[in-house]
């Protein structure tokens, strides 16, 4: 693919971290298509993620979303992924090829004071996994995978909405 084609950005983090606000703003500043891959799960399945993993499972949540990924071409489009994508390496690896990732990085008082609906959100996790061990497990997946990194520890979307930007404009 050549450098035109990799015009999108993907966006990755934790839920809470700001994935789909972040990223309908910056499609709208940057004319870009928006796609947030949990709608797209959702629209596979029928149903609402947290119903998928009340009756299937998170793993099938997570194998719904690597086939989501894949089933996709992301050509000049802002993503807001799932907060799981990250375990998927062919997804990740697929995303890759239409451009830049981002990493919104929120620490883990900041995604609490966000989260209200923690039970019910439809979160990809073990029974077992506290919500800190998920952050800490996904912590260093979304930084192994990321170009970028973007501090959101703050409730100022134009702030990280234009550090984004700024960022994309130097690389």
């Amino acid at each position: 693919m050549n450098n035109k084609q990799k015009q999108s950005l993907i966006l990755v983090g934790m839920p809470g971290a700001g994935k789909s606000t972040v990223g309908i703003v910056l499609a709208k500043e940057l004319a870009k298509d928006f796609i947030d891959t949990d709608l797209l799960i959702q629209l596979r399945a029928g149903k609402p993620l947290q119903q998928i993993i009340d009756t299937e499972g998170y793993q099938r949540l997570r194998d719904l979303e690597e086939e989501a990924l894949l089933a996709h071409e992301f050509f000049n489009h802002i993503v807001a992924t799932g907060g799981s994508a990250v375990y998927s390496e062919k997804g990740m690896k697929h995303l890759k090829q239409y451009g830049r990732v981002i990493y919104l990085d929120a620490s883990l008082d900041t995604l609490r004071s966000r989260i209200h609906n923690y039970e019910s959100r439809g979160i990809a996790k073990r029974d077992d996994q506290s919500f800190d061990d998920l952050f800490k497990e996904r912590q260093a997946l979304y930084s192994a995978y990321a170009d970028l990194v973007i501090d959101c520890n703050h409730d100022q979307l134009d702030k990280v909405v234009n550090d984004i930007k700024q960022q994309i404009n130097q690389v």
